[in-house]
């Protein structure tokens, strides 16, 4: 089982970096590396949607990681983990075994924003009222400004993304929310619910927009480990 890992805006792959020494052995995590950041940070990042999920769904069927996979995303990332499951079911391909949304709205209730035309200081304030800056905001804020660029951009993407109708998924989805998270509240990531015909298991964790990186951390991988071993498939190998 590919379990194929999308991170939040400005993040990296290195998110589920320590992610497959809680889960089964079984499960191959893979961890995917945007343009922008780390060994990519040479390439332009992408700053719409669209053309971003057609080459993330090229790139997965180019490296055969859509028999059995399940996707997990979070903020940004659960957002990138949806269209490309539907990009696979529209181009024919198997739909995920399952899907994990996590500290993000349902995609609809996406709107028109414009946070990726603030200036460094505005969107250092943003990441910190979001929680994202650490328990240490002055350093913190020395580590956001190379980012800044790639998370100008990866906004862009979010801001600017329209959802498209279309017919529901039909795999099991678990959406994780946080329990102090402003700008993804519980009854907005229930509302992911509509998204598939298959169950949803929405599980609230302590913590704000990034509880990924919280004390909760241990409930959401115990979860997505559960979830996962309930499919009971063999893995395959690979990495992209």
């Amino acid at each position: 089982m590919h379990l194929i890992c999308f991170s939040y805006a400005g993040g990296t792959h290195s998110v589920y970096r320590d992610w497959a020494e809680h889960l089964d052995p079984g499960t191959q995590v893979v961890p995917v590396l945007l343009p922008g950041r780390a060994l990519r940070r040479r390439e332009k990042p992408y700053t719409v949607l669209r053309q971003l999920v057609s080459d993330l769904t090229e790139a997965l069927l180019d490296h055969r990681l859509t028999r059995n996979y399940a996707l997990f995303g979070h903020s940004m990332g659960a957002l990138l983990a949806y269209e490309v499951a539907c990009a696979l079911r529209e181009g024919g391909e198997p739909e995920p075994r399952h899907l994990f949304v996590s500290g993000s709205r349902a995609p609809q209730l996406y709107g028109d924003r414009s946070r990726h035309v603030l200036d460094d200081a505005g969107l250092r304030r943003l990441v910190q009222g979001l929680g994202g800056l650490g328990e240490d905001p002055e350093i913190g804020s020395v580590f956001l400004q190379g980012r800044l660029p790639v998370l100008r951009a990866d906004l862009a993407v979010c801001d600017t993304y329209r959802w498209t109708p279309r017919l529901p998924l039909s795999c099991p989805m678990t959406a994780f929310s946080g329990t102090d998270d402003p700008i993804a509240p519980a009854y907005e990531v229930e509302a992911w619910r509509a998204y598939t015909t298959g169950s949803l298991l929405h599980r609230r964790l302590e913590g704000d927009h990034f509880f990924l990186h919280g004390p909760a951390i241990p409930l959401l991988l115990r979860a997505v480990r559960s979830e996962l071993g309930s499919l009971r498939e063999p893995a395959g190998a690979g990495r992209m």
